[in-house]
């Protein structure tokens, strides 16, 4: 038969373990943008790592079936099927291939952690990242979009 004595020695031990774990920081996590400007439309932004990334325009402005080797360092990194249309190209040619996605500029916008910057590519066309063209998605707007077919 437990004693008072030993049930509230018990209960301290409990609380001492709980409390051991409230008492670690932890850091917050990163999301995806946010729905602002040219992009409040869109799909994916204001989560941490979502599947379907879409900004509100075309065809070529989505990516589906989105998986994330990476979250929460300077760069994360992850592949889906994006439409692809070839320089010189007219969106209806476009087809569905294989895209890096890539999110980037960690740092806070508006209050909240977030990545501020994404962009895509086909590697299988002879693409490569260009962190100097994205689509900052903390206020909705493209930067240093080159005019291209593929402009989204």
């Amino acid at each position: 038969m437990a004693t008072r004595r030993h049930v509230g020695l018990g209960l301290v031990v409990i609380c001492a373990l709980g409390l051991a774990g409230c008492v670690r920081t932890v850091a917050p996590i990163a999301v995806l943008g946010q729905l602002a400007g040219a992009f409040r439309h869109g799909e994916g932004f204001g989560s941490v790592t979502p599947s379907v990334i879409y900004n509100g325009g075309g065809d070529t402005g989505y990516v589906g079936h989105v998986v994330w080797k990476s979250w929460g360092g300077s760069r994360s990194v992850g592949n889906g099927v994006a439409e692809y249309v070839g320089p010189g190209r007219y969106p209806v040619t476009g087809t569905e291939e294989p895209a890096t996605v890539v999110a980037f500029k960690l740092g806070t916008c508006d209050g909240k952690l977030m990545y501020e910057a994404i962009e895509w590519y086909f590697p299988r066309e002879g693409e490569t990242f260009n962190p100097n063209q994205y689509e900052n998605i903390c206020r909705g707007t493209y930067v240093a979009r080159t005019t291209t077919a593929r402009s989204r």
